[in-house]
């Protein structure tokens, strides 16, 4: 047995007995949550009243509510991080306060992707937000890991060329991305792991070239596409803005499908009618549109 708790603690502590409880000690020692001297209090604290370990644990003062509920998600495989863990902006909610209502809102968002376009053979989808300033790249990159939560191996392309986000969102170091990788500069050794979210990965966009429209315009980029279509459940493309040029057309008639993305009390109507129109013409199929509020 090669659990963290059966190595640091002798055989005579009753261990065998935790049954079920014991990967959540293991978790909890594993994570430096707990000591293995805290270990033992809590097992006869658990032995004394019956209750389960991470109850005993918390009754005594040795972790918090919080502590017990990221054990949970790693063993039912949901991972979510703690304040401040692992450097990744704080506007992620979906990593950082993944039971919050907005978070919820996310996850209808999700089943109603899952039911209305992947669920169809479709993997790749176009965020596309209307107006400057409209909070797409931080939906995006929200979206991505709440389908990365679900287990779906997930992709997330920064295809804005102009002025990309997600490198810094994701805390990543400066690399080559998505324009070095259409330029023939580099290859899909440019997509980064997310270290706190096991099926999530982020291609970023790399360096910022003086012709985006044209380098996402490209067949490269069509071939592209169908590769990662081929390695991943879903890949979520995080474009300009739309007033901004046709770059977000040219992305979303490659992903075939887009979602709009507006900003209550923000967004014109005839702006995202515009929008749509254009994406139907270029051949995308507009699933429909999210109103952030911030």
């Amino acid at each position: 047995m090669n659990s963290p708790i059966f190595n640091t603690l002798p055989a005579d502590h009753g261990l065998e007995r935790l049954g079920p409880e014991t990967s959540m000690g293991a978790l909890l020692l594993d994570s430096g949550k707990l000591k293995p001297e805290d270990a033992e209090r809590v097992l006869r604290m658990q032995k004394e009243t019956g209750i389960r370990f991470g109850e005993a644990a918390v009754r005594l003062g040795l972790v918090s509510e919080d502590d017990i509920q990221q054990v949970l998600a790693r063993q039912f495989s949901y991972p979510y991080l703690q304040k401040g863990q692992a450097g990744l902006s704080p506007k992620l909610l979906a990593a950082y306060d993944p039971f919050c209502p907005q978070v919820e809102s996310l996850r209808a968002i999700r089943s109603q992707l899952m039911l209305r376009w992947f669920a169809r053979g479709r993997r790749a989808l176009a965020i596309v937000g209307v107006d400057p300033e409209d909070g797409s790249a931080l939906f995006a990159s929200n979206l991505a890991i709440v389908f990365s939560q679900l287990g779906e191996q997930t992709l997330l392309v920064d295809a804005n060329l102009r002025a990309p986000r997600q490198q810094d969102a994701f805390a990543l170091k400066p690399r080559q991305g998505l324009s070095d990788l259409l330029a023939g500069r580099a290859d899909l050794d440019v997509i980064a792991r997310v270290p706190a979210f096991i099926e999530l990965s982020i291609m970023p966009a790399g360096t910022l070239p003086p012709n985006p429209g044209e380098l996402l315009a490209r067949e490269g980029f069509r071939n592209l596409n169908t590769q990662l279509e081929s390695r991943y459940d879903v890949v979520l493309y995080d474009v300009p803005p739309f007033q901004l040029g046709m770059d977000s057309v040219a992305v979303a008639s490659r992903a075939g499908g887009a979602l709009l993305v507006t900003r209550k009390n923000y967004t014109r109507i005839s702006h995202i009618g515009r929008a749509a129109e254009q994406l139907v013409d270029a051949g995308c199929e507009v699933l429909g549109s999210v109103v952030m509020e911030f």
